[in-house]
């Protein structure tokens, strides 16, 4: 089943998202990782088209919300109003009670705003008035900003930045996908049909954990880490992110399959969970920062 499934997920966002199987593989890896998933790029890119299409094919509840700088947090969480004929507060839930939060240029709105976010990424919870409240099962986060040189952007906090696994960009389409596109061979997400059930995703998601990791290819992994915390340039890596890039690699594995880590499986996934959390200029410089890394620390045979 996971492999007929998974193969059936990625054929149907190919269609949606033409000649970005990179992106789309890392964004599945996301989600069997239990991860959240952060894509920047320019306007027209098909961030938005990649999320509809992701919560469509998995049958999750979402919502999508277009942040903006007036945006405030109970636009997320929900908020408590007086019934006059209960005489008591009601908790009316907001649209982060979905499996699928679509977070629309999150960049756009302020950081106490972005901020309302921080307990439900991490906990999958939420604490308002000294209640709190369980998010449904699985809850994935899915934000896309503009890069931050944008007008009327504010940067994400280091805090924010660090409950995202990966950070994927697009980028422009090849020649060929969008002639492809032009002619209208790309699907909309609303014709997209349902490859699996959030019951058989979470069940997924329990198989990741049980991909074996041998300790010569959990000491590349630690290598990895060791060396961006010697660089000179930029923020190394936490023990968080650590366990996030284990989690990242064992989905690969697992979409893959195979039951068991290589070092290819880390490398695939390292620059998307890498190149946000090292604090630096700019993302390019962290993108360059991260390929660097690979490219100077060899796997331990």
């Amino acid at each position: 089943m996971p492999k007929s499934k998974i193969a059936n997920l990625l054929s149907q966002l190919e269609t949606v998202l033409i000649g970005k199987p990179d992106q789309i593989q890392l964004a599945v890896a996301c989600i069997l990782a239990k991860g959240h998933l952060l894509i920047e790029d320019l306007p027209g890119m098909g961030k938005t088209s990649l999320s509809h299409g992701l919560a469509t094919c998995l049958g999750m509840s979402f919502q999508r919300i277009q942040f903006t700088s007036d945006m405030l947090p109970a636009d997320i969480l929900g908020v408590s109003i007086f019934d006059q004929q209960q005489q008591a507060f009601t908790f009316h839930k907001g649209p982060v009670f979905n499996q699928m939060l679509v977070a629309d240029e999150i960049n756009r709105a302020s950081p106490k705003t972005q901020s309302a976010l921080l307990e439900a990424m991490a906990e999958r919870q939420i604490t308002l008035d000294g209640n709190t409240y369980a998010l449904p099962a699985p809850f994935f986060v899915i934000a896309t900003q503009n890069p931050v040189d944008q007008s009327g952007t504010f940067p994400l906090p280091e805090s924010q930045l660090d409950r995202f696994m990966m950070r994927i960009s697009i980028g422009y389409p090849n020649e060929t996908a969008e002639l492809a596109m032009l002619k209208g061979q790309s699907n909309p997400s609303a014709v997209l049909s349902q490859c699996l059930s959030p019951d058989e995703l979470i069940e997924l998601q329990q198989l990741v954990p049980q991909v074996s990791a041998s300790d010569a290819v959990l000491k590349y992994l630690l290598a990895l880490v060791n060396y961006s915390r010697e660089q000179q340039v930029g923020t190394g890596l936490s023990p968080r992110a650590s366990i996030a890039l284990l989690q990242a690699s064992k989905a690969w594995a697992l979409m893959n399959h195979r039951q068991y880590l290589v070092p290819e499986d880390i490398q695939a996934v390292f620059t998307a969970v890498a190149e946000h959390r090292i604090q630096s200029a700019s993302a390019l410089q962290g993108r360059s920062i991260s390929e660097s890394i690979l490219t100077n620390v060899n796997p331990i045979r």
